[in-house]
């Protein structure tokens, strides 16, 4: 069966594999664009970019010239990109959340294949268009829940289905956002505010739920949920809190201190580096920082921002066959990894993210695996932007595209299950699927 339209491009049937690299137009040149073009470059036998739409002119340029697009494949929007005939076998849309569904339908309608970051869209209605669309065009579609494809989850998947640890009874899994990572992204960042991208649920955890549904293999039945905005609100400041921390007599002793955040990521390296370039631009000078300290969005007081997304949640979730398991989402961590406790018939799983423990309840011993031994977890998200992206690249290069993990039916199951908590939050109620 042919692999190629009447262009050449590839297409989302399985069929014979393709003898030349992929190509990809990458939307979104931020952080997460960046990572999928790196992992493109590395190999350019297997895929390669060609096209590139982004906002910021100087972004634009750099991540251009870096990876060798033509300066006639340069856009300044994703509107102007798909507004010209097909450019690339995949989209790689790495766009803000808003424009998922726009993107992700008229993308997939014009033939691309799509390599979606999560969410899908930030409604429920707008998930089944986004399924509708890639099912209507023939897309082969996989969402960014890149926790599936760590070398961490793919050990612990296998001892599990092994019965490591028995049948599964019940999970017990902890999402750390760390303190000043959700002052950064969820008070004064892209995040803060539900009617600008979504609720904390959907735009910092759905891949969670995503994870544990795939470890414990099995739909969820029944969802509840209970959170609030409880710390990051006005009524929380101390006394003489002032509206931007370098007006504010108390910001060196200030835990949430953007101050110190910010200079300190021209300095240590890391997040805190991570978190100084999105809020200069990629600038890491002091009068970058001291300008986006007076100026901007990442200056402000944690206290009087215009934040209004929940700072802590808990879901629980009942599955087939009455299997539970317990979620928490919380700001007030350290910046480290998650954890999870897996119980089952026959013994107890621990996992931080890079090792697991294994008790047996009959030999009562335990064994510890380091997963870094697996593969590599010297990239972002411990081995799963590499993972996610081989996988779905070689899915297409195959013509195997049956072997996309995260999927159409799978990401849309987890997605429902996301705005059904939300639902039960809001509602104080159990909401059955």
């Amino acid at each position: 069966m042919p692999r190629t339209d009447a262009q050449g491009f590839v297409t989302g049937r399985s069929g014979a594999p393709l003898d030349r690299p992929l190509t990809l137009a990458v939307l979104g040149a931020g952080a997460r664009g960046e990572a999928y073009a790196h992992l493109a470059a590395a190999h350019p036998d297997r895929a390669r970019v060609v096209a590139v739409a982004e906002p910021r002119e100087r972004v634009r340029t750099a991540f251009a010239d870096r990876h060798h697009v033509a300066p006639e494949s340069r856009y300044a929007t994703w509107r102007e990109l798909a507004a010209r005939p097909r450019l690339a076998d995949v989209a790689v849309v790495c766009l803000p959340d808003a424009d998922h569904l726009p993107a992700a339908t008229a993308l997939a309608d014009l033939g691309y294949q799509l390599l979606l970051e999560k969410p899908m869209a930030t409604t429920e209605a707008g998930c089944e268009q986004v399924a509708d669309a890639a099912r209507r065009s023939g897309t082969a579609l996989a969402v960014a829940f890149v926790l599936r494809h760590t070398p961490y989850t793919i050990a612990l998947k296998k001892l599990i289905t092994d019965g490591a640890v028995g049948d599964i009874v019940s999970v017990q899994h902890l999402e750390p956002v760390g303190h000043y990572h959700f002052a950064h992204s969820f008070v004064r960042g892209y995040w803060r505010r539900e009617s600008e991208s979504s609720f904390l649920l959907m735009t910092k955890s759905c891949h969670d739920i995503d994870w544990l549904g795939h470890v414990v293999g099995r739909s969820v039945t029944r969802v509840s949920s209970f959170g609030s905005l409880t710390h990051f609100r006005p009524d929380q400041a101390p006394p003489r809190a002032a509206d931007r921390c370098v007006d504010c007599p108390l910001e060196p002793d200030c835990a949430y201190s953007a101050v110190r955040l910010y200079r300190e990521g021209l300095r240590v390296g890391g997040p805190k580096e991570y978190f100084t370039r999105v809020v200069t631009g990629g600038e890491l000078t002091e009068d970058a920082v001291a300008q986006a300290l007076t100026e901007g969005p990442y200056g402000r007081c944690v206290y009087h921002a215009d934040n209004d997304v929940v700072d802590h949640q808990v879901v629980n979730l009942e599955y087939e066959g009455g299997v539970t398991a317990s979620f928490t989402l919380t700001a007030f961590t350290p910046m480290e990894d998650r954890r999870t406790k897996v119980f089952g018939t026959r013994g107890q799983l621990t996992g931080d993210g890079r090792h697991i423990e294994v008790y047996d309840f009959r030999s009562e011993r335990t064994v510890r695996i380091d997963t870094a031994a697996a593969g590599s977890v010297a990239d972002d998200h411990a081995g799963g932007d590499t993972g996610l992206f081989d996988d779905f690249v070689d899915a297409l290069r195959s013509g195997e595209t049956e072997r996309i993990t995260t999927g159409l039916d799978a990401t849309l199951a987890s997605h429902r299950v996301v705005f059904a908590a939300e639902r039960a939050r809001r509602t104080g109620t159990v909401v059955e699927l």
